[in-house]
């Protein structure tokens, strides 16, 4: 895929971003592998008025090539893409369910067996850290362990996939189950699938892929 493609796509999931009411205004960021770096969304410019040369480049040693700044969170995705080579592409938003757990603290257990969609049996919620810091991406590289989607404590969600398409479908999937999840603790609080169940869906996934 040539650089324009590249940009083109990373601008159309932006944007899906919000027309998915994932996201709201500027908030929240999304990224794609490119060579020896990323390409990511720019800082404080709403997604309608985004053209593909607004997009951001940003090598390993965080050196942004092009017209604007790049992401507040650039940092948080370059420790995602050095510490999981699995990720092509990170998403971070301000989804309104995930959010809502996400500053009560409140990891999403496995209540529904698409939670290992995160790759475990539970969808962690990482600590609080101020925003665009070293302190959030360390904890997020922690909480992401063996897992491929968070929250973020009092702030939001991160996920990341093989390549656009599929982080984008795996942070609806995650912003659901959050919705669920909160729609059925105003019944009870959910019982929880067993960790054998859980491996064997996880297991199931994975043939999936394979």
């Amino acid at each position: 895929m040539n650089d324009l493609v590249l940009r083109e796509h990373l601008l159309q999931t932006a944007r899906a971003m919000n027309s998915r009411g994932l996201n709201q205004g500027t908030s929240g960021n999304v990224s794609v592998r490119s060579g020896e770096g990323f390409l990511i969304t720019p800082s404080a410019l709403a997604y309608d008025l985004c053209t593909p040369e607004d997009l951001v480049w940003v090598d390993w040693s965080g050196q942004a090539q092009g017209n604007r700044k790049p992401s507040s969170e650039w940092r948080m995705h370059r420790d995602i893409y050095h510490h999981y080579p699995a990720a092509g592409s990170v998403l971070h938003a301000h989804s309104l369910y995930c959010t809502t757990l996400a500053c009560l603290e409140r990891p999403i257990p496995a209540f529904h067996y698409m939670v290992a969609m995160a790759g475990g049996d539970s969808i962690r919620c990482a600590p609080y850290a101020t925003f665009g810091t070293q302190a959030l991406s360390d904890g997020v590289i922690t909480a992401l362990r063996d897992r491929c989607a968070v929250l973020l404590g009092h702030h939001g969600m991160v996920c990341f996939a093989a390549d656009l398409d599929r982080v984008l479908a795996l942070a609806v999937e995650v912003e659901t189950l959050a919705r669920i999840y909160l729609q059925a603790l105003q019944v009870d609080e959910p019982p929880v699938l067993s960790a054998t169940e859980m491996a064997e869906v996880l297991r199931r996934f994975q043939n999936y892929k394979s």
